[in-house]
């Protein structure tokens, strides 16, 4: 499946920046499902520190626990749900390189998100979330997030989400404990292109 941030998510991005500030590289980009075929290369991208301290992705699940057991049992964990019907989440490709992950699945399937009390939903819909990107060094500030964001909204919409929510981080905030999230954008047939333009952000 090949997908391009597309002119919404293109203006929405140019939008966040200053006038005078360089503009990322868009790169033309693959996605796919991760799926047992693609382990490998999920495998490749995350390393041998498994993306970052050997989460594997699996920190909205099961919380800090992941910290407190073998970084293979996290490992096995993400291997076993690419195995699964429903695949964890999408892989974005230049080439054959494998240089971009997002975590996507119903907000129900996520444990530690869905019963956290720092991100309590805002609406009672049976929301999909984006709570996790990995881009491989080489590969960011070149439009990697974005093409998997707007990958992201379609399969979601295929899927029969009625909303999608990310929860970026205020860096600017010591401790990065401020979040904001993007909030619930419906993902209706004339906006399921355009996730973020107009989105009003909630301070949690």
């Amino acid at each position: 499946m090949e997908v391009s941030p597309g002119a919404a998510q293109a203006a929405w991005e140019a939008g966040k920046k200053p006038a005078n500030e360089p503009r990322d590289a868009v790169m033309d980009l693959t996605v796919s499902p991760a799926t047992a075929g693609q382990w490998p290369a999920l495998e490749d991208l995350f390393g041998r520190a498994g993306a970052s301290n050997g989460c594997w992705c699996m920190y909205w699940r099961i919380g800090p626990r992941y910290r407190d057991r073998p970084r293979e049992d996290n490992k096995r964990d993400l291997e076993r749900l690419a195995r699964s019907r429903q695949p964890p989440g999408l892989l974005a490709f230049d080439g054959g390189i494998c240089v971009g992950w997002c975590e996507l699945a119903p907000r129900a399937d996520l444990d530690w998100l869905a019963h956290g009390r720092h991100f309590r939903p805002v609406d009672d819909l049976p929301v999909w979330s984006l709570p996790c990107f990995y881009v491989r060094r080489t590969h960011r500030r070149q439009g990697v997030m974005g093409t998997l964001i707007a990958a992201a909204v379609g399969v979601a919409t295929t899927a029969g989400a009625p909303a999608l929510e990310a929860y970026p981080v205020d860096t600017a905030v010591p401790g990065h404990t401020r979040t904001c999230s993007l909030g619930s954008r419906l993902l209706s047939p004339g906006t399921a292109s355009r996730l973020w333009p107009g989105a009003s952000p909630i301070v949690r």
